[in-house]
């Protein structure tokens, strides 16, 4: 199967639109068909609405690391969660490529060293098996690095899956649960009545239903700006490369300053530069500038701006903001958001992987995709009900963090959609962060 899945993959579901449920799920990425298995494990009727393909952008074009390491505090026991969960789920399915081995982060200097021991004392309470290894010892752990580090942050108690095949194998599963998953089929609103969210307005027809939950990724901003539900929400592109087969010269996912690694079950590695993200300017970056202003300050070359989105991207300058429930929503005028890789950084990366792994030989890419990150101000998602809007629970700015904790924020989701309570403290990630003058607390930069 070609990676990562796209508006040429084939649909796999397209179940009938019912005229009522008890619950609506938006995107069909990890966290939308996570909430939905969840809320049909309650026992509730759930529908899951995907414009395109079910983990047709970022769900199936991450790095597919599962880490606690590096994690916001607020995270790490949703991440923990997460990893339980993950092993449920590899089990349930009949395998999703899980494997336990290891994330680092190198070192460059011994600055990055005292910033890897603060993260360690912050997650202190957690237990986690996070620990620093010293220039030496790293050079013992993967001796067949070309190691120019001043030594690493290490958790050996982290995983990896393979995206591509996780995410449609769960959401099958939620299938077998009852779920009804029906792709190509895009939401044009919410249907409101009365200031409630009473069901969605699809370009198939309406479906009543008492609960929606909203977890569009990179879309996310643009639905609920249409009902004047403003979150400074943006997107950057990410590339990432998947190499041929190649002999296996570390276990470990890993990340320095210039690259990041993870093996994959095929035999090959996925590769990506460290730190860099480009971001086409639109009208909503000019919107969301000054609360990214803090973030840009603490990493003002991890950014590569651009003049202007491709037609029909999220933020493009000729992407509508208005339309009605009877006209063609932006949400179906693309189907998937499949931006083209940055061709320079992938020839590095295959350069920049040989020089790191001499021992590896010549490095060959088989195939290189982009995708878009949805992130916000903080570095923290929002996983919060809507006040504005009752009925409507919202899952969304993942910030690159969403495939590994995906589990654990969909089964959240689905118990705030409830009434439930959730075993978390969530105000890390409550909507009103952005508009009650609190001040925003940078998550870690890691």
């Amino acid at each position: 199967m070609a990676f990562p899945i796209n508006d040429q993959s084939p649909v796999e579901h397209s179940a009938a639109l019912p005229a009522e449920t008890d619950a609506v799920v938006i995107g069909g990425g990890i966290i939308g068909v996570m909430t939905a298995w969840e809320l049909a494990k309650a026992g509730l009727k759930t529908v899951l609405l995907e414009k395109g393909r079910v983990a047709g952008e970022q769900s199936s074009r991450n790095w597919g690391w599962i880490r606690a390491q590096g994690r916001d505090k607020a995270e790490i026991p949703i991440m923990l969660e997460a990893q339980a969960m993950w092993g449920e789920l590899d089990a349930h399915v009949g395998g999703v490529g899980l494997a336990t081995t290891g994330t680092l982060f190198m070192a460059a200097k011994d600055e990055d060293m005292a910033g890897y021991q603060d993260w360690l004392d912050l997650a202190a309470p957690y237990q986690l098996s996070s620990r620093l290894l010293s220039a030496h010892e790293l050079a013992d752990h993967i001796p067949q690095a070309n190691a120019r580090w001043a030594g690493a942050l290490y958790t050996p108690n982290d995983l990896r899956a393979e995206p591509w095949i996780a995410v449609p194998a769960l959401a099958r599963a939620a299938v077998d649960a009852g779920v009804t998953i029906i792709e190509n089929c895009a939401v044009r609103m919410l249907d409101i009545e009365a200031g409630k969210v009473t069901g969605v307005i699809t370009e198939m027809g309406r479906i009543k239903a008492r609960q929606v939950a909203l977890a569009g990724g990179s879309w996310s901003s643009l639905l609920l700006r249409r009902h004047g539900v403003s979150i400074p929400q943006l997107s950057v592109r990410a590339t990432v490369a998947a190499t041929d087969v190649l002999p296996e010269v570390v276990s470990d996912s890993g990340v320095d300053d210039r690259i990041a690694w993870r093996r994959r079950a095929d035999g090959g590695y996925s590769l990506a530069p460290s730190g860099f993200h480009e971001l086409f300017v639109g009208p909503d970056a000019f919107r969301a500038a000054m609360g990214f202003l803090p973030q840009l300050i603490q990493d003002p070359l991890g950014t590569r701006y651009l003049p202007a989105a491709p037609k029909g991207f999220p933020d493009a300058w000729s992407t509508k903001r208005r339309w009605s429930a009877t006209e063609q929503s932006p949400f179906e005028q693309m189907r998937i958001l499949n931006p083209a890789p940055n061709a320079r950084k992938v020839t590095k990366l295959a350069r920049d992987f040989e020089d790191t792994f001499p021992t590896v030989g010549t490095v060959k890419i088989k195939e290189a995709w982009g995708g878009m990150i949805d992130v916000m101000p903080d570095v923290v998602p929002v996983v919060d009900t809507c006040a504005a809007l009752p009925g409507l629970t919202i899952c969304t700015g993942m910030c690159g963090h969403g495939f590994g904790i995906g589990p654990a924020f969909g089964r959240i989701t689905a118990k705030l959609m409830q009434g439930k309570a959730t075993g978390h403290d969530l105000s890390r990630f409550r909507l009103s962060r952005f508009s009650d003058g609190s001040k925003l607390e940078l998550g870690p930069n890691l």
